[in-house]
């Protein structure tokens, strides 16, 4: 009986073992599909609240310019639909500021947090310097009638 139960055990720590290795592989796929059509950046999102309220948790993921939208998708997930979608026209970079000490740990080192408006739809982006500088061309870049609002330098 003994090992009977050993084999069985031995075979559930495998497939436990093949499953884990089969999303990890999902996901790097996923994430080179994406890559490949180019325009993607590493990028932190939280959605902040109207009324006050806490703001949510930082979620690690990758923005992917496509026209005139920056979708922005989840690192671990294995979704092909954005989780968000943030719409140049309109919209409206509203702050800009370093992390917090509550924010370091959630997030990567040396990372600017900017707050972009578009519509109802309020988040705050963490972007390390060359995706910010990319980020602001592509508002930059607008086609002459689109209403964007950007912050003067500090």
């Amino acid at each position: 009986m003994g090992e009977h139960l050993a084999v069985d055990v031995g075979g559930v720590l495998a497939a436990v073992v093949l499953v884990a290795v089969l999303l990890y592989v999902g996901m790097v796929v996923r994430r080179r599909l994406f890559a490949r059509g180019g325009g993607t950046v590493e990028c932190s999102l939280r959605e902040l609240p109207r009324d006050g309220e806490v703001p949510g948790a930082w979620r690690l993921g990758f923005g992917r310019y496509k026209g005139d939208v920056l979708q922005w998708h989840r690192v671990f997930g294995f979704r092909t639909r954005p989780r968000q979608v943030i719409h140049r026209r309109g919209l409206v970079v509203a702050n800009r500021r370093g992390p917090g000490p509550e924010e370091t740990e959630s997030l990567p080192p040396d990372v600017t947090i900017i707050e972009v408006r578009d519509g109802d739809l309020t988040v705050e982006l963490a972007m390390g310097a060359e995706a910010l500088t990319g980020f602001l061309a592509w508002l930059e870049a607008a086609p002459p009638g689109f209403p964007v609002d950007l912050p003067s330098p500090e």
